[in-house]
């Protein structure tokens, strides 16, 4: 039996400030322009969690029945060690995908059912990205569709529930969170560029290689923090974000130094800690402002 413990691990909560993060920037810059609906962000977060969750199920599955995950460095994965089996892995999967696709539903009906298309294409590149006959995840794509889906869609849809609009504190918030979530696939996939390469899966890092990949992790996350200062003249609390700077820091030195393996692990987490915090502070500068 696969005990709760190994499937949160599964769930892989330290890709989740992904989620987080994002909803509460779209949040803050609905409450920038007054708009702020607690019930409808709430739901919003449902999505984005489920969502985020629901991939990871996922990966696991396609990666395990194919033998990607046989020689995993990081964190467990279910099936490639054998923890649960693919059919119940898979089944965790489709079942986010249907608590998100619920909650995504009352948005819908609560706003616009323009919705219900944004969110059947977020679930169908969630499967896509290792399920399917020519998933797009072994074909260097996988960063794009998390720039897209967990920056500019998460947090300008997390606004638009909210103030029925958009606004530029939301696209510009949306850029940064999409940049620190390819910030941590970039670590992950760096760290997994031996077992990837011969398993056949080509990522972007597979494809850039180990020192541009670690030229590109520092670029996203320098995008990232650029964001407040393009903000300040029409929101300037959104400066309070740069205070998670310091927390680039070590995972820079991280990177830049070379290490590899396992010392990634701490990267991962290192860059899950900094987008939750800029999330928290750029939000609420947007808020403040």
């Amino acid at each position: 039996m696969t005990t709760a413990a190994q499937w949160l691990e599964g769930a892989r909560p330290r890709t989740l400030p992904a989620a987080f993060a994002p909803v509460l920037v779209g949040t803050g810059a609905a409450a920038e322009v007054d708009a702020f609906r607690p019930g409808r962000a709430v739901l919003a977060l449902v999505v984005a969690l489920a969502l985020q969750v629901g991939v990871n199920y996922a990966n696991d599955y396609s990666d395990g029945i194919r033998g990607t995950d046989d020689q995993r460095v990081g964190p467990l994965r279910l099936v490639g060690s054998g923890t649960a089996t693919a059919t119940a892995v898979k089944a965790a999967a489709l079942t986010c995908f249907a608590v998100a696709a619920a909650a995504g539903l009352v948005l819908a009906a609560l706003t616009t059912y323009w919705l219900l298309l944004v969110g059947a294409v977020a679930i169908a590149a969630a499967w896509g990205y290792t399920g399917g006959d020519k998933p797009y995840g072994y074909r260097g794509l996988v960063e794009v569709s998390v720039f897209v889906f967990f920056g500019l869609v998460a947090v300008l849809g997390t606004t638009y529930v909210q103030a029925e609009r958009l606004t530029w504190p939301a696209l510009a918030g949306g850029l940064a969170c999409g940049a620190l979530a390819c910030a941590i696939l970039v670590t992950n996939n760096l760290r997994d560029i031996p077992t990837d390469t011969a398993s056949g899966k080509r990522t972007l890092a597979v494809v850039l290689g180990d020192r541009r990949s670690r030229v590109l992790y520092p670029a996203l996350v320098g995008l990232a923090l650029l964001v407040p200062l393009a903000l300040a003249p029409f929101a300037p609390f959104a400066l309070l974000a740069m205070g998670a700077a310091p927390l680039a820091l070590s995972p820079l030195q991280s990177v830049q130094r070379g290490d590899v393996g396992r010392d990634l692990v701490a990267v991962l987490q290192g860059t899950g800690r900094l987008q939750l915090a800029y999330g928290v502070l750029l939000a609420t500068g947007l808020a403040l402002s």
